[in-house]
């Protein structure tokens, strides 16, 4: 049932995506920076928000008051800061929503991913609770609407001893002190968030909390032209001696529920809420895929090197003191809660090796059902199929486009967990013992990779800038490297096309220099 909700919204954010390689360009492409972002907008806005607590009046007679010399009187500096806390947190909920969707989508919220998909579901609410204390500090008729209503949205679990709302019945009844409380409120939850954000992150190795530079530079500089274009104001001054509700502007960004609490009431949108969030925060636990066994380590060809401890995109590997009295430092364990068996550890451990014929052909660590030997016998079978002209080998990731459909009897496919569950010497092993042609490196798109690092780890070995890196003695104008999402088959099959023709003129070209050298060894003997 998921499924049919997954696909084509997985479908509708690649499309999305090639449209921003295509703007932005891969590096600069903000889908892919969606986390990051976040946090740049938390930044952003509590920088400005700290400015703007220098000019506030935290009384209720004098709040609006500040707030109006703070957007018409300032409005170069503390007007400007203003409105960017304001679209920078609208901004803040936009980012944290399509980041949830799309990690929905992409199918990356199950398995040991629970954790930070469990934990970014109250960090939502944080955020929004942070955003509507925020609009009632302004203290107009927009603040004087929400707070009655989030009051009496509250009060209607009766849980407390008297109504809060009874704070707003008349214009007495509110005092300095309360208002000073929700002052303080709005400042204390962002830090709480702050805290739950560290915590969303826990279990992901290198997570990234600060988007590209240029990046960066272009949405602040946006939201300052925004916030200069089209400044936020004020409604009128709040009057409890009034109803509040008639004529005003919402934020749909934070705002959007309050309509339904007026239409249908509390108990329909505290079901919504408590209801919609207790489903999504329950779907890793619903929906679950077979779960495949851990990374192992073997120790007899293990020398402690730390490689699969450095590449480990989620942090699952941890280095300990020797215990198998080798001549060693330390030995890798694997936390089997933490690793999502994508074989980069394989990948880049430098035992992991096809030409190795003696002993226990075995790596330092490697996946059970995926080892080195059963990697090489696919290699040579797949290899072995192959009846055209040109030959080529292609390795491609599970979880980017679908690879079989390109299967030929000139283009061989073995599937990976990931593009970094390869190590660079089996595109050695390719050319020099099993004769291709040409081989194709492809995978998830750069940006989204399902396992994070696996692109970046996987282009640095190929280069040769990081270990196990490539060896020189590969021809590099035989390989082709081509990360391809399930939207980009007909791309990748039109390009692995042209790769194969290139082959194929190459391959004419050394032909006829080898009959040319052969005819003049033989005229000269």
């Amino acid at each position: 049932m998921l499924k049919l909700v997954q696909y084509p919204l997985r479908i509708g954010l690649l499309h999305i995506e090639r449209w921003g390689d295509a703007i932005f360009g891969t590096r600069y492409n903000p889908m892919y920076h969606l986390g990051a972002l976040g946090w740049l907008m938390y930044w952003l806005v509590a920088a400005s928000g700290i400015y703007l607590y220098i000019f506030f009046d935290t009384s209720v007679q004098h709040a609006w008051t500040s707030v109006e010399y703070i957007t018409h009187d300032q409005w170069y500096a503390a007007g400007v800061m203003r409105s960017l806390h304001r679209y920078g947190s609208d901004l803040f909920v936009v980012l944290a929503l399509v980041h949830l969707l799309r990690e929905f989508a992409m199918d990356r919220y199950h398995g040991v991913r629970w954790f930070a998909w469990f934990t970014g579901i109250p960090l939502i609410w944080f955020l929004f609770f942070s955003g509507v204390s925020g609009y009632w500090l302004v203290w107009d008729t927009l603040a004087q609407y929400l707070a009655i209503s989030a009051t009496e949205w509250l009060d209607w679990l009766g849980i407390f001893s008297e109504p809060i709302a009874n704070n707003f019945l008349t214009p007495e009844s509110l005092s300095d002190r309360f208002f000073s409380l929700l002052v303080y409120i709005h400042i204390f939850v962002p830090i709480i968030m702050l805290f739950m954000m560290w915590i969303h992150l826990l279990r992901m190795s290198r997570a990234e909390t600060n988007p590209p530079r240029n990046l960066a530079i272009g949405v602040v500089l946006a939201l300052v032209v925004l916030s200069v274009i089209v400044p936020a104001v004020s409604h009128p001054i709040a009057d409890l001696s009034k109803v509040a509700g008639v004529e005003l502007t919402l934020d749909w960004f934070y705002l959007g529920l309050f309509p339904i609490y007026d239409r249908m009431g509390a108990g329909v949108l505290w079901a919504v809420v408590v209801g919609g969030s207790a489903v999504v925060a329950s779907l890793p636990f619903v929906h679950r895929h077979k779960v495949r066994p851990q990374a192992q380590v073997d120790l007899d060809n293990c020398n402690g090197c730390e490689r699969c401890f450095n590449d480990c995109p989620f942090g699952a590997i941890i280095m300990q003191p020797r215990t198998d009295g080798q001549p060693f430092e330390k030995e890798p364990v694997v936390n089997p809660s933490i690793c999502t068996r994508c074989g980069t550890c394989m990948g880049a451990c430098p035992t992991t090796s096809p030409f190795r014929t003696k002993g226990n052909v075995s790596a330092g660590i490697m996946l059970p059902d995926y080892n080195l030997m059963m990697m090489r016998d696919k290699v040579d079978q797949a290899v072995a199929a192959l009846k055209g002209p040109v030959k080529i080998l292609m390795f491609g990731c599970e979880w980017g486009a679908a690879v079989d459909k390109i299967r030929t009897d000139e283009v061989a496919v073995v599937e990976l967990r990931c593009a970094s569950h390869l190590s660079p010497s089996f595109l050695d092993y390719a050319f020099s013992r099993c004769g291709v042609d040409g081989v194709v490196m492809t995978g998830c798109p750069d940006g989204e990779c399902f396992h994070r690092l696996g692109v970046h780890w996987t282009e640095q070995r190929l280069a040769g800038v990081r270990d196990p890196a490539l060896r020189e003695r590969v021809p590099r104008d035989r390989i082709l490297i081509s990360w391809a999402a399930m939207v980009d088959l007909a791309r990748l099959n039109q390009e692995i096309k042209e790769f194969r023709d290139d082959l194929a003129r190459l391959k004419a070209e050394e032909a006829a220099a080898q009959q040319t050298t052969e005819l003049a060894t033989g005229v000269a003997e």
